[in-house]
């Protein structure tokens, strides 16, 4: 827990760059005038500019200063910090009090209470002006009628009557947006603020807890956990604000119709509990969904990441059906939502009717010498449909509430997790030595078992220092200890100075190679060029197509092994540390450039000549040369001393020559590649190392997100109604229709019924007349609650089936995609499409699609029912339509532009946690976590501004459109007063009371035709693969015998191959031809084409010209599946998915049990597989993290546990793996 406060003490991490980006353009909102502000005509020069031309990323306004993650992540922080002292502290008291204190974590909810408490408390007060407001206007109406019914001689009275509801209702829109304004932006600051401190945490990981959190888990931490809280936050104050409405409504209600409306309370405190067991449901349902989503992801993580192994094997069938079964279950739960979202319709539609009905009843049941006057009717009418919203948010807000509080636990639980102890090594040594160890031991896990030993090292400054030993002596442990990756367990480190560090996996950010060397140091071009020159780069570097402007792809995909290394060697130069150290760097590239690099960068007449370098190495050659030698044996110091000294020592150094010796030339036999009988390619025919070089033609880099320009065309959302179904679309037509009909219906009976009470004058007359229209009543209410329970059952039907269908185009078009695509595109880009945009698809588009219908349908029998009273009203609705309509057009475009821009931000967020997390061990060895969590917070900054130019969009749209509805309700209630006594007092009530509906209807009808447009963009990004280049069919008419090929006769014929089709030839008239039973040694300099010909036998790179013949079968004939089934592959990098082992070993299901038992006794795998419980149906973890290994060494056990715990302890089976060149990073998750 200290651990923790110390990471975030320093708060120096978020300071704003000056120059950024944000200073741009910034926003003129801080400057504009008062009316400017509430109005948002500020704003106007961005909707009129997005009319004239698609808006782009530099058009927008840039956040205020409050608004941005540079001043909102430091305050959280400090915020948290104090949090984990008070959470210190009541444990402390909770201990002296109980021997065992049950543990708490700290409270996010209060540090986030904190931060933001002032700010919601002025949304709050916002929102109970806007709820007052909303009670205003219902009384208005109420003495208008009145003014109506009796007509008294002072006309004027009318007029201020119609004016002042013009002037609440104005009131109340501009109270409203500046309430959802501050409402939006302070829920998506709380977001904001959460991904920061996810990432920051991210970064301090320990080796337990990072093996507690999946890399998918921590993403959806990001995006799910943190959206949960953004969305509690956008509902909070519902949870006061809905009972305040009810029970204003209800006090009203009272003065109406007396105790006759505790009936209509009794029906909602009937209703209300009702409504929380179904949020109970749901959460129960979003949880489990929750957990699928999260297998989903991590399956989704796992195939893109190995997407080259399931293309070589023709495993895509298999792995496509277990994403398809989990997304069954996700559709599973979606249709148990969708069946309890005809309650919450129900709920919505219908509880103001059965409030209404019930209160009336009772209302003549009390006395019978009641009567509904058109005062009465349409003040508790109006009063019915304010209860409507908050009684139907409720359920949803309480919902949110619980599914938040999941959120809140998992975000707490990794928030709390362990972190590294920066007090593993004293950094502020000032003494002699560069580095000193004294008695000190090194473990992995603080309560493991000790991988180093009683180390006692002193190393001078500026030495050239070799780590030596056997396989798994603990040479890579002693530079996890010294750059404090590993627990200390006891003694004491010294470090003096700076950290450079080169792994033996080179990690490659994706962005231009010059700023993977310059690793965020200034560029000092004289020094840049000679690293460049030393680090052999310079040939390179004329061979890429803009030279060290050119964009390396995610994971270095575009360029070879060799590459990769010399640049993670040049950013380690580049960055003048004082303390170099270099994990066998020479091992991954050729001879004679090793040479060349231990002479210009590393040797004693190198460009680190003055620096402490400390070399792993196998290379015994370059020990002659050292100024200190450590041989390390068993974990411990075996021998040190000078290259004499050790010479001396002649059977220590005999002994490890040897070893050498013999390592070096299993290791040589490892680089041949061979094709057998049986046509299997050996594992350098695929190594990365070996990838052509850039001018053989894989001349390609990342690309950019694609954001789309214009409207979207009428085919996207034919598109979705095609996959919705036409039956269940014609269905939810006449649902809706039939629903809106007999709305109107009700209203207009108890208009009619209003009227007439005023012509009865016998008793008996109108008792009769009431109990006719009371059933009519009744039976009107029951059809409109049929209809609403059929369509929001057609809607849930039809909304699945489209959710169905897009997820399965999008996932078979994804599989379907060349292997050059997942090379050349972000791995986000993709899962954002699976995530974000299948959310879209499958929670919010057919609810605006929904809205939008049934706001187009109340609109217009709006319009009729008040032109039908009032038939002036026509002459003020046509160029009131005309005004919306030329709104919506300057406001659709500019928001449909900021959508997809918000969208295409979204991506790099993911993209870059994602490599974050891959590379973070080389990022703490270079300290440069807060330049990361910079990066961090302009990606999300960016993501950000977005968001914001799209709420202030809404606002500025919300504004003139109530402003236009506030118009018609004002010209209602006009000719209500210029028709004097030629208008029924009933009639006056109908259409205030739908004038004042229709100001809502409109806003949300013009909203949800937006947020049709903007949101089918996510129908238009899954749809994107659609049209792409495929690979060629998996299987084909022509098929190959079921015994080819028996030969293994392959033969080239003129064969010619390109990368692209603007690009040069990688292979040129290549013609030989194999004889059967033969092996085949493919070998080659970088860049001589020995992997694009591998890659050519399995189609993975297609023919330009010539032909390959296989067997007698030209290759090009048949189906991918046929091909590569009948084709093997032992690929360099080892891939486990999660799964059963039977499913590791045949995805297909295509061998008997018998016959995989018999290929793990020759992989000798027999004996361990049987001893698993559940044998062959034993599930693997990610990466295969629950699966142990037993390392044995002279008859003895050395070492016992995970692949991943091994490879972290860099023991023996670390060692062995580094031989066979298939080791990680020890910060990566494979």
């Amino acid at each position: 827990m200290f651990s923790i406060l110390r990471r975030w003490g320093a708060s120096s991490s978020y300071q704003r760059v000056p120059g950024g980006p944000e200073a741009q353009k910034c926003s003129p909102e801080k400057s504009a005038s008062f009316f400017s502000k509430m109005t948002y005509s500020w704003f106007s020069r961005i909707i009129i500019l997005g009319y004239k031309k698609p808006l782009e990323r530099e058009d927008l306004f840039e956040l205020n200063e409050s608004d941005s993650s540079y001043v909102i992540c430091p305050v959280f922080e400090k915020q948290w910090r104090k949090e984990v002292l008070r959470n210190q502290e009541r444990q402390k008291v909770k201990a002296s009090f109980h021997k065992e204190a049950h543990t708490r974590k700290p409270s996010l909810l209060c540090a986030l209470w904190n931060t933001f408490k002032f700010v919601l408390i002025q949304v709050a007060l916002f929102k109970v002006l806007a709820d007052i407001l909303s009670f205003t206007s219902p009384l208005i109406m109420k003495q208008m009628i009145i003014f109506c019914e009796h007509r008294p001689d002072f006309g004027w009275s009318g007029y201020g009557y119609a004016l002042a509801l013009f002037v609440v209702v104005f009131l109340q829109t501009l109270i409203l947006q500046q309430y959802q304004r501050f409402n939006i932006l302070t829920s998506a600051k709380i977001k904001t603020a959460v991904i920061g401190l996810i990432y920051k945490k991210a970064l301090f990981l320990s080796n337990v807890s990072r093996k507690k959190f999946s890399t998918g888990e921590i993403i959806n931490l990001m995006s799910a956990d943190a959206q949960q809280l953004m969305d509690l936050t956008a509902n909070l104050n519902l949870l006061w604000s809905a009972p305040f409405q009810i029970l204003v409504a209800v006090s009203l209600l009272w003065q109406e119709l007396g105790p006759a409306v505790l009936a209509g309370v009794a029906v909602l405190v009937f209703v209300i509990p009702i409504n929380a067991l179904v949020a109970t449901r749901v959460k129960k349902l979003k949880k489990s969904q929750t957990k699928n989503k999260d297998k989903q992801i991590k399956l989704l993580n796992e195939i893109l990441h190995g997407i080259k192994i399931l293309k070589l094997y023709a495993w895509e069938p298999s792995y496509k059906k277990k994403i398809i079964e989990i997304r069954e279950q996700e559709l599973e739960i979606q249709k148990s939502a969708g069946y309890l979202a005809v309650f919450s319709m129900l709920t919505l539609t219908c509880i103001p009717f059965l409030v209404s009905l019930a209160t009336f009843g009772i209302y003549f049941l009390l006395d019978e010498g009641n009567v509904l006057t058109a005062t009465k009717v349409f003040t508790s009418i109006s009063l019915f449909n304010i209860l409507r919203l908050p009684l139907f948010d409720l359920p949803t807000v309480i919902s949110a509430v619980v599914q938040a509080r999941i959120s809140l636990g998992r975000l707490e639980d990794f928030l709390s997790s362990e972190e590294l102890l920066p007090q593993n090594i004293e950094t502020n040594y000032t003494g002699d030595h560069a580095i000193a160890f004294t008695n000190a031991s090194f473990a992995w896990d603080k309560t493991g078992i000790p991988v180093l030993k009683d180390l006692n090292i002193k190393i001078p400054e500026g030495a050239l220092v070799a780590v030596v030993g056997q396989v798994g002596s603990g040479k890579s442990s002693v530079l996890s200890a010294i750059l404090g990756e590993m627990e200390k367990l006891t003694g004491v480190v010294q470090r003096k100075g700076s950290v450079a560090y080169v792994s033996q996996q080179a990690w490659i950010q994706n962005c231009i190679l010059q700023e993977n060397i310059l690793f965020g140091s200034i560029m000092q071009k004289q020094f840049y060029e000679r690293v460049l020159e030393a680090c052999a780069l310079l040939p390179d570097l004329e061979q890429l197509p803009n030279g060290d402007q050119t964009e390396i792809g995610e994971r270095g995909v575009n360029i070879s092994g060799g590459q990769k290394h010399r640049v993670s060697l040049a950013r380690a130069v580049y960055s003048r540390a004082d303390i170099y150290l270099l994990d066998d760097p020479l091992s991954a590239v050729d001879v004679h450039v090793g040479k060349q690099l231990f002479e210009k960068v590393i040797g004693s007449s190198g460009i680190l000549k003055n620096k402490t370098r400390i070399l792993v190495t196998h290379n015994l050659t370059l020990l002659p040369q050292m100024d200190l030698i450590i041989v390390m044996g068993s974990g411990r110091v075996a021998q040190m001393g000078t290259y004499q000294e050790l010479l001396s020592k002649t059977k220590n150094l005999a002994n490890l020559l040897q070893v050498f010796s013999e390592q070096e030339k299993a290791h040589a036999l490892e680089q041949v590649s061979v094709i057998n009988s049986r046509t299997i390619l050996k594992d350098q025919i695929l190594e990365q190392n070996d990838r052509p070089s850039l001018d053989q033609g894989k001349q390609f880099s990342m690309k950019k997100e694609k954001i789309p320009i214009g409207g979207v065309k009428f085919s996207i959302i034919l598109k979705y109604l095609r996959a919705f179904g036409w039956l269940w679309v014609w269905l939810s037509m006449a649902t809706y229709l039939g629903q809106n009909l007999v709305g109107i219906g009700q209203n207009l009976w108890l208009s009619a019924w209003a009227k007439e009470a005023k012509h009865v004058s016998e008793f008996t007359e109108w008792k009769q007349i009431r109990s006719n229209n009371l059933n009519i009543y009744g039976l009107l209410g029951l059809m409109q609650g049929l209809f609403v329970c059929s369509g929001a059952y057609v809607l849930t039907r039809g909304s699945l089936a489209a959710s169905r269908t897009l997820h399965a185009q999008l996932l078979d078009n994804v599989l379907h995609l060349p292997l050059q695509f997942f090379e050349t595109n972000p791995i986000g880009q993709i899962i954002n499409r699976f995530t974000k945009d299948m959310f879209i698809i499958d929670m919010r588009f057919h609810y605006y699609l929904r809205t939008w219908v049934n706001c187009t349908l109340d609109v217009i029998g709006t319009v009729l029912v008040i032109v039908g009273a009032l038939p002036l009203f026509i002459l003020g609705v046509i160029p009131l339509v005309f005004l919306y309509f030329t709104i919506q057009r300057y406001y659709v475009a500019s928001s449909r532009q900021i959508r997809r821009l918000a969208g295409a931000s979204r991506s790099p967020i993911i993209s870059h946690f994602s490599e974050t997390l891959l590379g973070v061990s080389t990022i703490r060895a270079f300290a440069h976590e807060q330049r990361f969590i910079q990066q961090n917070k302009e990606v999300v900054n960016e993501n950000l501004v977005c968001f914001y130019n799209n709420v202030i969009s809404n606002r500025w749209l919300s504004v003139r459109l109530e402003f236009l509805g506030n118009l018609m309700v004002f010209f209602a209630a006009l000719l209500a007063v210029l028709a004097g006594d030629s208008i029924d007092s009933a009639i006056v009530g109908l259409s205030i009371s739908y004038a004042l509906n229709i100001t809502q209807s409109l806003n949300f009808w013009v909203r949800k035709a937006c947020e049709i447009e903007t949101n089918a963009v996510s129908i238009e990004r899954v749809c994107e693969y659609e049209n792409m280049d495929k690979e060629a069919p998996w299987i084909m008419s022509k098929r190959p015998p079921s015994q080819w090929p028996h030969k293994g006769v392959v033969e080239f014929i003129n064969y010619q191959a390109r990368y692209r089709d603007d690009l040069g030839l990688a292979l040129q008239d290549i013609t030989f031809q194999t004889h059967g039973e033969e092996k085949i040694g493919i070998v080659g300099r970088t860049g001589a084409g020995k992997s694009t010909l591998s890659n050519c036998l399995f189609r993975i790179l297609e023919r330009s010209g010539g032909k390959i013949i296989i067997d007698g079968i030209d290759i090009s004939t048949i189906g991918l599946h046929d091909l590569r089934g009948k084709l093997n592959v032992i690929p360099q990098d080892p891939v486990l998915f999660s799964g059963t082992l039977q499913m590791n070993l045949d995805p297909l299901d295509k061998y008997s049990d018998s016959e995989l038992w018999e290929v793990l006794e020759l992989c000798h795998l027999k004996e361990f597989v049987q001893s698993l419980p559940r044998k062959l149906l034993h599930e693997i973890s990610e990466g295969g993290e629950n699966l142990r290994v037993l390392v044995l060494d002279s008859g003895r056990i050395i070492e016992f546990e995970t692949p991943r715990n091994l490879i972290c302890q860099k023991g023996l089976f670390f060692a062995m793996l580094t031989e066979a060149g298939i080791t990680q990073d020890s910060g990566t998750k494979k």
